[in-house]
């Protein structure tokens, strides 16, 4: 394995910074403490800064030589609104709010690539280090696009990076193809007539009518999406009546809920086909249904030449550690607005065991110190290959 000693050296300040990062957790477009230190260090280490784009967002630039190609390496800054359950020393300072995905770890490793690639400047080219707001949903990629991400700062390739507890620590999976499903949301209203409990028959009830549907729900992956095309519908949420007044039918109910696929195709077909079973089981009851589907995050998958030369990278830095083959996650990130306007790569770091069974979004997660070195040689190995000088 191929950590670069100045790498090395700078552990115990990345470190350092990554567990302080964590006790300062701050959710999507309020990173300003977490922005104000990523463009200090990236100012401090002679790396051109830009601020505000996505409100948050902090884009380094560092150009060295001649050469004339342009890559981006991005990193999330956010945390999310929960608690942190376990005790340690760096133990979240702020109530409900917690660095529950290694958000802390993805912007310490690309500062320190960033440190790392500014003090040597082995490479001819430019890259572009992306410290992204709001990845947890609240749409922090999309707005830097809109604002003006890739024509201010242009890319020809553009790579992510994302730990993983089960993988080992010297250990990442850069694989071709899906990688990340879409993320949607989809909400149903049924609207029927509100009755006496004891006299149904003098309303039209959607509590029942939204039992029909639920039960139906799943026979979209299971009986009209191509069993080859993996795909998720899930309903998340419920809310009818008043546990006060369990003699009410009421006149509404609300149900909300996800889906998630790995392509455009299957995309469509979910929000298509949940609101024709949403339509058709409110004509089946005799009342009203309204639908709504919202296209959130869009399918992480991974160019073939930006994966080819991500593997190149990778192979210098884990040798025989790197996984081709690692199965795609129903989860989504908003990379996928990066990688529809370049070509793009988004790659698994090992976050070494989940302990005691704390994954991403556990209240008892933590990313694991021990990566940084990993992470940052990657990032620094897939510098000085892709522009080479």
């Amino acid at each position: 394995m191929s950590i670069p000693a100045r790498i090395k050296d700078d552990l115990p300040f990345l470190t350092a910074l990554r567990r302080d990062l964590h006790a300062h957790p701050e959710l999507g477009f309020e990173e300003e403490r977490t922005a104000g230190i990523v463009a200090r260090l990236l100012e401090e280490a002679g790396i051109a800064v830009h601020r505000g784009l996505g409100g948050t967002g902090v884009v380094g630039t560092l150009q060295v030589g001649n050469g004339t190609r342009r890559i981006g390496l991005r990193a999330d800054m956010d945390a999310l609104a929960m608690p942190e359950a376990a005790e340690r020393p760096y133990k979240s300072t702020v109530p409900g709010r917690m660095h529950a995905c290694g958000h802390d770890g993805h912007t310490a490793m690309l500062l320190g690539a960033a440190r790392h690639l500014a003090a040597t400047r082995s490479f001819s080219g430019t890259v572009h280090f992306i410290f992204q707001p709001a990845e947890e949903g609240r749409g922090g990629a999309k707005r830097m696009v809109d604002e003006g991400l890739f024509r201010l700062f242009p890319c020809d390739a553009v790579y992510g990076l994302h730990n993983m507890p089960g993988l080992a620590v010297d250990e990442i999976a850069v694989v071709e193809g899906p990688q990340l499903a879409s993320s949607d949301s989809w909400r149903i209203t049924f609207r029927g007539i509100g009755t006496h409990g004891a006299k149904p028959h003098l309303g039209r009830d959607p509590i029942t009518a939204a039992g029909t549907f639920l039960s139906s729900l799943q026979t979209i992956v299971g009986r009209v999406v191509d069993p080859l095309q993996p795909a998720v519908v899930s309903a998340c949420f419920l809310q009818a009546g008043d546990p006060k007044a369990l003699n009410v039918i009421p006149d509404v109910v609300e149900i909300g809920g996800t889906a998630r696929a790995y392509s455009p195709e299957v995309r469509d077909q979910l929000a298509t086909e949940i609101g024709r079973l949403a339509s058709g089981t409110a004509a089946m009851y005799g009342i009203s249904a309204d639908y709504r589907f919202e296209r959130r995050i869009p399918p992480v998958t991974n160019d073939r030449d930006a994966t080819t030369r991500a593997l190149a990278a990778a192979g210098m830095v884990f040798g025989e550690k790197v996984r081709t083959s690692f199965p795609p996650s129903t989860a989504g990130d908003d990379f996928a607005f990066f990688a529809q306007n370049a070509p793009g790569c988004y790659a698994w770091l090992g976050n070494g065991p989940a302990v005691d069974g704390a994954l991403h979004h556990n209240t008892a997660y933590d990313f694991n110190d021990e990566a940084l070195g990993y992470g940052a040689a990657y990032w620094v190995a897939l510098v000085e290959r892709e522009l080479k000088g």
